[in-house]
């Protein structure tokens, strides 16, 4: 075929998009073929770029320079951090080109055929090429000295950039302006001390692309450690300052509660606004606040106490930096006449209308919608201005760790609140657009996490992060890390953030960084899914890490279904198989064989999770925990040591245990039955091997009224009562943005009156779970240390096809001193043996191998007033145990004197 008769190529391209990676300084990455053709790069400094109509290519532009076919593939570094591009071809820019000027350009590439006309043009994603030329790791965000303060940012993109400084939070005029100067991509300027206390705007004048205009961009720090209410301004602070330092906060790191071993960690996950908004005992200037835990007397405070008594160790905030959602200043919150509420049916939908019609005006979010990162939420705080939330934030941290308790932090690293070069919120895209989001080919940006992924594979990303981290285990002095939307995150920061903060001394730092604990979601899903952007932060990526993850399958295989799933599939704990609820589960011999399959998935949970722990499976034969599958051929087992498990059944996503259990139960069962349930399932996560993970409020029946996602649901249907009058049950249809779809399984349930649990049941399921903490720490084999100390001492007893369905038992041994085998732990019991009877109905269980063990029901049972589990029986001469209906029991063998 010769030229003439060459077939026209359709034009493909927009400027809209882009296409095109320029991924380092000499090198872009486009997915397209040029053949005989050539390929150009446009740069219009005024964003003047426009396509021509007659097939010509680009007008408007400054700049016009050819690029030149590559040869090969892309390098192997650039293919590791961006494998998603793996296959585009390689485009080369001359030498003697001023990239960094470029830079600040609308950019577009176009390719022509052979006889000139173009056939594709697309703008370009600039994060490869701003790291190649703009790494950096110097100081950002204000800096303070002995006579003055230095403004730092990074936006190599920028065209100018000032600073306008004002003496108020809001309103006024500034008293100066500032222009900042740049070197190799960093803006600076240097004022006075005078500006301390003083608050400060940035102007940023960069081409966006979301609009294809350059923009002047008025933006927050993305450093700040100070803002002003909602965060319109960064207020300069000087978090070294005396005075914001509670009484005794520089020594705190040596009061920090006692932390032997990782293994040693329970997690109590509450939001801040929850805990002590509903609590009358409580000053109400204090309510939902920081400085409620700092409140001696308040009932909610005497709850926490009770079980920092009992064992528990940490406690996990919900979100606490500034996101959006909830206004600062208290004053614009609309406010529910609850007393009204109250009266109304407890099917109702009109109080899910009420709640529904303010949820964007009340004082209620949990908090993942990110705005900045660095610095306390305002609205937490007495005055959302200047400099109190950094005082309160410490108080809070204080009085926790004072009353036994270290704090952990929900962060939310894997996306932002809002993009773009005018809203509100956004501030990170306006200082440099297109580089902190993660974009899909097409150069839109990723939504998979919920709205505006962030690319932690970027240099300056994973920068903000650690850095971020570092401020608030530093200036904060917190012992934890939760990351939401782990999977998001790149394996490379989460290993780099966990070996900086293990690194903070607390001599040099004030901290003492080896015990600070990182754990987070693991999902693997969305465009990082299989590797897709890198190696990714999920379960099956972490083993050997020491990074914790959530253990969903044990979650999954005692309630039963999955979030996902329909809320009627039952569990190992809701009656799956002997106490059927309606729901079409299948064939009996197909339920049989899902009972088997979720005993063999909370075994290989109850062991830590271990990949490689072995168990005698439900078809008789030994397999490792990686080789137990879940219902889409995923290993149940993925880690590598107990820390790397976070085991739990029940978090702030979802229905509360006690809806859940609510919902999948028997609807014909007793509240008395239900309440065993929900301590059943709470058991077994208390005596898992791992790190178990409690939310606020499973000790004590807390109802959502079956909210299955109250994040914006207000303090209705959040509350908590630590007076324990109520458990929150039957407070109306829950909303109907994500639960309409369930209303019909809710609404019979809500207006049966025997679904309501009274303050006896309340007050017996919060005994019953002080006991059970009390006996994981009543001895170390409860919490081993290693993989191999769990291979070698956890054994499950009630396996293989013989098991009894609806019973696990599990023993763990300790060795002797000055014997042969397993090292002694524990001082004072040598054996212990746990049975989980999930029936409705007393088993026995014998096992010879238990035979003539003087075994003997734990002292802590036998002294609770739960007068169910005082008539577990064990059996010297058979070895035979029974176990009431709905009971855990644990059994223990008194260490011989030898």
């Amino acid at each position: 075929m010769n030229a003439e008769e060459a077939p026209l190529v359709q034009f493909e391209g927009s400027l809209s998009n882009a296409r095109a990676c320029w991924v380092s300084r000499s090198v872009i990455a486009w997915n397209v073929e040029v053949g005989s053709g050539s390929c150009y790069l446009y740069c219009s400094k005024t964003a003047s770029l426009v396509l021509s109509g007659d097939g010509d290519g680009i007008k408007g532009f400054d700049l016009r320079i050819k690029l030149e076919p590559g040869k090969g593939k892309l390098p192997g570094d650039i293919v590791a951090k961006f494998p998603h591009i793996q296959d585009y071809r390689v485009f080369n820019l001359p030498d003697d080109v001023d990239v960094k000027s470029l830079l600040k350009c609308q950019l577009v590439v176009a390719s022509f055929d052979f006889d000139g006309k173009c056939h594709n043009a697309t703008g370009l994603q600039l994060p490869g090429v701003l790291d190649d030329l703009f790494s950096y790791t110097g100081p950002l965000g204000s800096v303070f000295s002995s006579n003055r303060i230095s403004l730092y940012l990074w936006a190599p993109t920028a065209q100018a950039v000032s600073a306008t400084i004002y003496r108020d939070p809001s309103g006024g005029y500034p008293f100066e302006t500032v222009l900042l100067k740049e070197f190799n991509g960093v803006w600076s300027a240097n004022g006075p001390r005078s500006w301390e206390g003083c608050y400060y705007v940035y102007e940023v004048l960069v081409y966006h692309p979301s609009t294809m205009r350059v923009e002047k961009c008025c933006a927050s720090d993305p450093y700040a450690r100070g803002l002003s209410s909602d965060a319109r301004r960064t207020f300069l602070v000087n978090l070294d300052r005396d005075d914001l330092k509670p009484e005794g906060w520089n020594s705190l790191a040596d009061e920090k509660p006692v932390l032997s071993s990782f293994s040693d960690i329970s997690i109590y996950e509450l939001h801040i606004r929850d805990f002590s908004a509903n609590d009358q005992t409580m000053n109400p200037d204090l309510r939902g606040g920081y400085l409620a835990f700092t409140s001696e007397d308040s009932a909610c405070i005497r709850h926490l106490k009770k079980l920092s008594d009992a064992g528990l160790t940490h406690v996990h905030l919900l979100p606490t930096f500034q996101f959006a959602g909830v206004a600062d200043e208290k004053e614009k919150w609309k406010i529910l006449d609850t007393g009204a509420l109250v009266t109304l049916p407890p099917d109702s939908d009109e109080q899910q209308d009420q709640v529904t019609a303010i949820k964007h005006e009340d004082g209620y979010n949990w908090g993942y919608n990110p705005v900045l990162w660095g610095v306390p939420k305002g609205s937490y705080a007495s005055i959302p201005n200047g400099s109190c939330r950094t005082l309160e934030f410490r108080k809070m941290v204080q009085a926790l760790n004072r009353m036994g308790l270290r704090v952990v932090l929900d962060v939310v690293y894997n996306h932002l609140h809002e993009n773009g070069p005018h809203g509100d919120h956004s501030v990170l895209d306006k200082v440099v657009p297109g580089y902190y989001l993660r974009l899909n080919p097409d150069g839109f940006i990723e939504h998979s996490t919920c709205v505006n992924n962030i690319a932690s594979e970027h240099f300056m990303v994973e920068r903000l992060i650690i850095d971020d981290l570092l401020c608030w285990a530093i200036n904060y002095k917190v012992d934890g890390f939760r990351f939401d939307l782990m999977g998001h995150i790149m394996k490379s920061t989460m290993v780099k953030a966990h070996h900086t903060l293990h690194s903070l001394l607390k001599e040099k730092n004030g901290v003492d960084g080896s015990k600070i604990y990182m754990y987070g979601e693991g999902w693997d899903f969305g465009e990082v899914a299989k590797n897709g952007r890198g190696i990714n932060a999920s379960q099956f990526n972490l083993h050997g890490t020491n990074i914790g993850s959530f253990n969903d399958r044990i979650r999954d295989a005692v309630l039963g279904g999955s979030p996902f799933g329909h809320p009627l599939q039952q569990g190992f704990a809701t009656g799956l198989s002997f106490q059927p609820n309606g729901h079409d589960h299948g064939a009996k011999s197909v339920v049989h064989n899902m009972l088997a399959t979720l005993q063999d998935h909370i075994q290989v949970g109850m062991a830590a999770n271990l990949r490689d722990f072995m168990i005698v499976g439900s078809k008789a034969s030994e397999v490792k925990g990686s080789e137990v599958l879940t219902h889409d051929g995923l290993p149940v087992g993925y880690a590598s040591c107990p820390t790397e498990t976070i085991n739990y059944v029940s978090a702030h996503d979802n229905e509360t245990l006690f809806d859940n259990i609510s919902l999948k139960a028997a609807i014909g069962i007793s509240i008395d039955e239900r309440c065993r349930i929900n301590h059943l399932a709470s058991s077994i996560i208390a005596f898992s091997q791992g790190i178990p993970f409690f939310h606020c409020g499973d000790e004590i029946l807390r109802s959502k009224s079956f909210d299955r996602d109250s994040y914006n649901s207000g303090d209705w249907f959040n509350r908590l009562d630590f007076s324990y009058e109520s458990n929150n049950w039957g407070t109306g249809l829950p909303p109907k943005e994500k639960n309409e779809n369930n209303w019909p399984l809710i609404k019979p349930r809500l207006a049966d009156p025997s679904f309501k649990p009274c303050k006896t049941h309340i007050m017996t399921a919060l005994e019953n779970f002080c006991t059970n903490l009390r006996i994981r720490y009543s001895s170390p084999l409860f919490r081993l240390r290693t993989a191999n100390a769990i291979q070698e001492r956890v054994r499950f007893l009630n396996t293989g096809p013989s098991r009894i369905p609806g019973i696990i038992v599990m023993s763990i041994e300790d060795g002797h001193e000055g014997m042969p085998g397993l090292a002694q732990l524990d001082p004072v019991f040598s054996y212990i043996v746990i049975l989980f009877n999930a029936l409705p109905t007393a088993v026995s269980f014998i096992s010879p191998a238990l035979r003539a063990r003087d075994l003997q029901l734990h002292p802590m049972q036998l002294s609770s007033t739960n007068g169910l589990v005082k008539k577990s029986l064990y059996e010297v001469s058979s070895g035979s145990f029974t176990v009431p209906p709905r009971t855990t029991s644990v059994f223990l063998e008194l260490r011989l004197q030898f």
